[in-house]
């Protein structure tokens, strides 16, 4: 106690100790004696009892997450005020009875992250005050019966346990207000439904009162795999019931979507293109829950890790990283093309290689996982080893590798029959059946029947309030309102079968009742050769669009130069390989016009593909001459938006000069992915960045962004074993600019992580290499609590080379002492840069100059 003092906090409750991050084993006798003690915070230690604490029998918060406890602690019988528990990430089974019956004023309850499967009965006497309980991450099968009697509850999150069914009651009689489930094998309602929120759940119990649920058997098939496998020809084969053979120009371009059933198994089948172009758009359509069927072409496969990784290995590991615990099928193809034992050898060194793959993989994170545990400070990691452990126990399910002659039929029937055999396995899909209430069938039918019809458009995009209109006069649905519609649409949008994004403000009124045409828009821009498309554009397309020859010249220059397309080229390339007869409308409002952006560029900015970069206002030449901080004279109207893609970027010289090189006294960390930086992980990171920090330069694999005349450099590595998202900031002339230069490289550290939700199976360590030139070491950032402060410490010491630094110099830091410094006037800038041009109102002043100078 002497070394580590008592932190007393003004709080909620006066009488608040703070004693985190410690690595106390025992409680300090001081503490215990203060029994006027309110709030008491033990998290990130290693205690596993805490004898004692009844006698501080004033206690109302009493946090211990993060602990070794495994024996629930039943002293706490005697902490009658109580009224916040936290015990979460501990390593506790069983709860016994005849404690929380002593807790009558216990408001918060935190059980998340320990090895439960069912709760105490007296529980239920915290039915008058409990109104926060989280069980996640737990081992539960049903909500347990005092959960049902919790009348008070208004918080209730039970992700990640093992549920296939929710009781009505736990929605009815209480002001539930927040509820998750996600992550559980869910049959009734559905995890589709249950992602509706509290409300879709309500209304899906509704429908139940007056009819039986209905079984629905569906499986969304995702077909990955490299260029030319053959995914196209096993879709349409197993589709058609015959082999299908197709020419090489048949092959996918973007996303493909079937449908076909197996006895009373419907499956939707996704098929995506291999090229890496395409990949870029993936991540906006594979979800969980999926069968993938992983296709490799063994007259191309080789038995070396190279073509491995290519064919094989790049796939498992983003399934690995975006949807891990999916289930994945290898199959084998062009098996015709090679003889039987080569086709043998070529199978068992697959399924060898991706075991492989995937033990080298869990042996990575035990690693990690021990570095992190053996740590003098290994408290200040507990969310890292948390998050860390969590991932050690998904991994693949590798069903067998099945190899296909996709010109023999006989082999098709084959690989039908093992699909269905797997799909039927529960081990395997314990959620493959779901219960809906006839409603849900009901809508999805007639949508069907609408998209089917004659006079339905092509595109099938429709207004939601005439859907509903088109709905309502069918003879099964005319009590069918807005909200129930919004519901049965919300689950056939998981399950894939419409597309409606309700969360996009300018998509919410439309659906797309055919996802195919939604994807075709997609696709036009981005694809596989768009230079040739470009190019391709005939004169007809043109003169329609108030274009030249020399205009396209212009697009395919600005492209090739920079991976931008202007919002007139998009609409010339859109009409030029989209058939529009009949589709002028749609084609105006997906696309925009001159002064509008249509709602296509909307989705493609949602979704990070692309960054908008306008010259909202033009110089005007008749301005009077130019003072510093005061604003540009412009002239009025709007000048044409262009669209920065990113995946297509390649040079990164002009970026580099920009930058100037790097410094030894840089501001420099890392971020280093395991098992690597996922494919369009770092462009959707340019765009998700360069829309907050309007001045900045791009290129493939760096960016330069520049927040109130700071430049910071943003650079990708992405070699096997060494792969990270390198970030660099000129070190601050005057020690009050630390705090500014911090705050936007953690304004970026924050959207990397959020990104990096995205990929619930890849790690990220953040890490600060030692400031002494030729030392190897790194410093190890400590866990992030959603502020930019990371330490307190003045200095660093590094365990290698010993010498000893400012620790701002390192990591964000609360300068002590130093008055925040005053905010910059609003001024205007202009840039000129690879990748874009912008012009307009900001709060930075900056010019190329002053950032070589820097």
């Amino acid at each position: 106690m002497a070394k580590h003092k008592a932190c007393q906090e003004l709080s909620d409750y006066p009488r608040e100790v703070t004693l985190s991050t410690l690595r106390l084993r025992v409680l300090p006798p001081t503490v215990l004696c203060d029994t006027s003690l309110e709030s008491l915070n033990l998290d990130r230690n290693k205690l596993k009892r805490i004898p004692g604490i009844s006698q501080l029998c004033n206690l109302k918060k009493l946090i211990l997450s993060k602990n070794d406890i495994a024996d629930f602690p039943e002293e706490i019988r005697s902490l009658v005020h109580l009224e916040k528990l936290d015990l979460n990430q501990n390593q506790i089974r069983v709860i016994p009875e005849g404690i929380f019956s002593c807790l009558l004023k216990l408001k918060h309850l935190r059980l998340n992250n320990n090895r439960l499967s069912d709760l105490p009965k007296d529980l239920a006497t915290c039915q008058g005050s409990l109104q926060y309980l989280n069980l996640s991450n737990n081992l539960f099968q049903d909500i347990p019966q005092a959960v049902l009697k919790l009348a008070s509850l208004q918080d209730f999150y039970i992700q990640n346990n093992m549920l296939h069914q929710l009781p009505v009651g736990l929605f009815t009689g209480r002001p539930l207000k927040m509820f998750k489930a996600n992550g559980n094998p869910l049959r009734e309602p559905p995890g589709e439904v249950c992602a509706g929120g509290i409300q879709q759940i309500l209304s899906y119990f509704s429908q139940l009162q007056t009819c039986q649920a209905q079984e629905d058997r569906r499986v969304k098939t995702m077909f990955l795999g490299a260029s030319l496998a053959g995914k196209s020809t096993i879709c349409k084969s197993l589709q058609q019931r015959r082999a299908v053979p197709l020419s090489k120009e048949a092959r996918t371009i973007g996303i493909e979507i079937s449908e076909f059933r197996i006895q009373d198994f419907t499956f939707l089948f996704w098929d995506f293109a291999g090229q890496l172009e395409y990949y870029m758009t993936h991540h906006v359509f594979i979800t969980p829950q999926a069968l993938v069927i992983l296709v490799i072409n063994f007259q191309q496969y080789q038995l070396n890790d190279k073509v491995f990784k290519e064919l094989v290995g790049f796939w498992i590991n983003n399934l690995f990283m975006r949807i891990p615990n999916s289930v994945v099928l290898p199959v084998g193809t062009h098996i015709d093309c090679c003889d039987e034992g080569e086709v043998e050898a070529k199978k068992q060194d697959v399924m060898n290689r991706i075991q492989a793959m995937l033990e080298e993989r869990r042996t990575s994170l035990i690693h990690f996982i021990n570095n992190l545990e053996d740590s003098e400070e290994s408290e200040i990691y507990v969310d890292q080893w948390n998050r860390l452990k969590e991932t050690e126990s998904c991994t693949l399910t590798i069903l067998d590798l099945i190899s296909v002659n996709c010109t023999d039929y006989q082999d098709i029937k084959k690989l039908e029959a093992a699909i269905l055999g797997h799909v039927r396995n529960e081990e395997i899909f314990p959620n493959v059946i779901r219960m809906l209430p006839p409603v849900y069938k009901e809508v999805e039918a007639a949508i069907v029947d609408i998209v089917q019809s004659e006079g339905t458009a092509e595109h099938s995009m429709m207004d939601l309030n005439l859907l509903l209109s088109e709905l309502a006069q069918r003879e099964n649905l005319t009590g069918l309102g807005r909200e129930l519609l919004q519901d049965v649409l919300r689950y056939l949008h998981h399950i894939g079968l419409i597309i409606w994004y309700e969360e996009v403000k300018q998509m919410e009124s439309m659906v797309f009742l055919r996802p195919a045409f939604l994807i075709t828009m997609f696709k036009i821009l981005v694809r596989y050769h768009l230079v040739q498309q470009l190019e391709s554009i005939s004169v007809d397309t043109l003169v329609g669009e108030h274009a030249t020859i020399r205009d396209q010249s212009n697009w395919v220059w600005t492209f090739k130069s920079k991976a931008m397309l202007c919002q007139q080229a998009m609409r010339a390339l859109v009409k030029h390989q989209l058939p529009l007869e009949g589709m002028e409308d749609v084609f105006e409002e997906m696309m925009g016009r001159k002064s509008q952006k249509g709602k296509l560029f909307s989705l493609l900015e949602h979704f990070e593909i692309c960054l908008e970069v306008r010259n909202t206002e033009k110089l005007n030449p008749a301005a009077r001459e130019f003072v510093p901080g005061k604003p540009w004279e412009v002239t009025q109207g709007h000048s044409e938006a262009c669209y920065l893609f990113p995946m297509y970027l390649n040079h990164s010289k002009d970026v580099s000069e920009v930058w100037g090189g790097d410094h030894a006294e840089d501001l420099h960390l890392r971020a280093y992915f395991s098992p690597e930086v996922p494919e369009s992980f770092f462009q959707r990171l340019m765009v998700k960045a360069c829309s907050f920090y309007s001045a900045h330069w791009v290129a493939k694999m760096m960016c330069l962004l520049v927040c109130s005349g700071k430049p910071l450099l943003i650079k990708e590595n992405n070699q096997k074993g060494y792969s990270y998202i390198e970030l660099r900031c000129r070190k601050p002339a005057e020690r009050i600019e630390f705090r500014i230069t911090w705050d936007l490289v953690m304004a970026i550290v924050s959207i990397i992580r959020k990104l990096s939700d995205e990929w619930p199976g890849l790690h990220i360590c953040l890490k600060t290499p030692c400031r002494t030139a030729v030392c190897p070491a790194e410093f190890v950032w400590p866990d992030l609590d959603g502020k930019s402060t990371v330490t307190k410490e003045d200095i660093k010491t590094c365990g290698t080379c010993s010498h000893q630094f400012r620790t701002e110099l390192l990591l964000p830091k609360v300068l002590s002492d130093v008055e925040a410094p005053p905010a910059q006037p609003a001024a205007h800038y202009y840039v000129t840069s690879y990748g874009t041009t912008t012009f307009g109102p900001s709060n930075v002043h900056v010019s190329r100059q002053n950032i070589l100078d820097e």
